[in-house]
């Protein structure tokens, strides 16, 4: 199928920044904008910045006529929220700090220093403005401005403190200390470390509550799976979806909480097409996010990237490129996402590469018994192939609004048990996949009773369905959902290295938002390197 694409007008390519910017002011007016249904993404400082309009919308000027209205507003008594890391493409020496601000404030920038009182030294950021006209959602006319400061030439494995500012408001002085930050860099050698994941989490009480358990449990970054805040609760994206932007004002205040201090490393699930910002709908996360520049196609297919963290390689895919279920974005890639994720694999699996477990996290669910939407017969065919011919440790999906973990499985069929404690080998066992999609919005439901840590009840196979190329739903006989919980949850993995010879572990467990363990088990693997 033919996949309209995100980027700048041909007339545009080799005009300069400043260039684009006015023709786009000249050519389009604001009515235009809202009968097409378009929105802006521009950059305040540094040019304009325009991902594209959804095919059935008019490209939109850049927001900083809407950001002349604000100029009056002193910059003391604006202050910044939202904060929310990411690694950069070497999480040793690279992070990314983003924030949000609710007018277009003058000169953002960061500082960054060794210690809580001394923050010297002061480094640019970029404003990014998120347009919205009345009539595209619920809301009426909303910008959104979002500041991000990329920081280079890091430590390994240092704890950094940071404050971000604007004219007007200088996290340096002593009345807004209490804003300053921290973030701790990867480490330059494997060393023992935890990471926390989830999908679907959206604004809501559990969703705060499982933050602040995520919070308690030290991780080094956290994988959100998808389904970021639900901004567009329709998740079909297309121009016709429901949509409230100011969605994300609360969820990235809620976040903050953690995002302040702990790299939120995103994957992008149905709800995070918001196709009034782009055809592919990912205009809008451009904005809000900057995650690891390192995929094969950053601009189309922002949330595909990979990272190491120690002994441990971590990719994101996005699994809107493959969803027959939902198909707004199939065939996005043209396949060139299935290609790099190989070579991926490929890399992380040579000998002399220093990793020892590959982790990789998308939306849609490989294996999930959930009513709603079950399993993605579209990411069976494209990935799970590769899942098993290079031993993928871990697979985490959202999705399903549940916990629910498998057995041990290769070819659709299983090779090992897995009861809750026990151990699996994957270069000799096969593949473990959890879906961890419980992290705020309302539950799902499974067709048999749930079964957990404490709670386990033997249930004979049953019915599931995996989604056809049609959208269909094929029926199947499922044997291998070893633990199921409807209710809210998370991940938390702690990972284990050990000298060559002997074995590195996973010890992934599933814990409730009331801190109870509902799962445990092991990931173990001889090290070679």
């Amino acid at each position: 199928m033919d996949i309209p694409r995100m980027g700048v007008p041909d007339e545009l390519a080799d005009r300069s920044l400043a260039e684009q910017h006015e023709y786009l002011r000249s050519r389009f007016s604001r009515r235009t904008m809202m009968r097409g249904g378009a929105v802006t993404l521009g950059a305040v400082a540094g040019g304009v910045f325009v991902p594209g309009a959804a095919s059935a919308a008019t490209p939109a000027a850049s927001s900083a006529a809407t950001a002349t209205a604000h100029e009056h507003v002193d910059g003391a008594l604006v202050a910044p929220f939202g904060r929310h890391l990411s690694y950069g493409s070497d999480p040793r020496t690279r992070m990314t700090v983003s924030w949000q601000v609710p007018v277009a404030v003058k000169n953002p920038y960061i500082r960054i220093g060794a210690h809580a009182g001394d923050l010297s030294r002061k480094i640019p950021a970029e404003l990014r403005a998120l347009y919205t006209p009345a009539g595209v959602g619920t809301s009426a006319d909303h910008t959104q401005y979002y500041v991000h400061a990329e920081l280079t030439h890091l430590k390994p494995g240092r704890t950094y403190y940071y404050g971000v500012g604007h004219q007007g408001f200088d996290p340096a002085s002593p009345k807004f200390a209490g804003t300053v930050g921290t973030f701790t860099t990867a480490p330059a050698r494997a060393e023992r470390f935890t990471f926390t994941a989830f999908g679907d989490q959206g604004v809501s009480y559990h969703a705060l509550a499982n933050d602040s358990l995520i919070l308690a449990q030290g991780p080094s970054f956290h994988l959100h799976a998808g389904d970021i805040a639900y901004a567009d609760p329709s998740g079909q994206g297309k121009t016709t979806d429901t949509f409230d932007a100011r969605t994300w004002d609360q969820f990235l205040a809620q976040t903050e909480s953690v995002a302040k201090s702990v790299p939120w490393m995103v994957s992008y699930g149905n709800h995070d097409m918001e196709a009034w910002y782009a055809p592919h709908g990912y205009g809008g996360q451009e904005a809000r996010f900057v995650p690891p520049r390192n995929g094969p196609d950053p601009k189309n297919l922002p949330s595909v990237y990979s990272f190491v963290h120690g002994n441990t390689a971590v990719i994101s895919l996005d699994a809107n490129d493959v969803s027959w279920e939902i198909p707004a974005n199939l065939g996005l890639s043209g396949g060139t996402q299935t290609k790099w994720f190989e070579g991926q694999l490929k890399k992380f699996r040579a000998h002399g590469s220093g990793i020892d477990f590959v982790v990789v996290f998308f939306h849609h669910c490989a294996y999930c018994t959930a009513t709603a939407h079950a399993s993605e017969g579209g990411v069976r065919k494209e990935w799970v192939p590769l899942f098993e011919k290079y031993t993928v440790d871990l697979v985490i999906n959202g999705h399903n609004h549940v916990y629910e973990r498998s057995d041990v499985l290769k070819g659709d069929k299983v090779t090992k048990e897995l009861p809750i404690g026990g151990t699996a080998y994957p270069e000799t066992d096969g593949v473990v996949y959890v879906t961890a999609g419980a992290a705020g919005k309302s539950l799902y439901a499974f067709p048999v009773a749930d079964t957990y840590e404490g709670h386990e009840k033997a249930v004979d196979p049953f019915q599931s369905y995996v989604v056809q190329p049609d959208g269909s739903k094929k029926s199947v006989t499922v044997d291998w959902s070893r633990v199921r919980y409807t209710n809210y949850s998370f991940l938390r993995v702690d990972v284990e290295p050990a000298p060559v010879g002997r074995t590195a572990t996973l010890t992934v467990r599933g814990l409730a938002e009331t801190g109870e363990e509902i799962d445990r088990f092991v990931v173990a693997r001889k090290v070679r390197r």
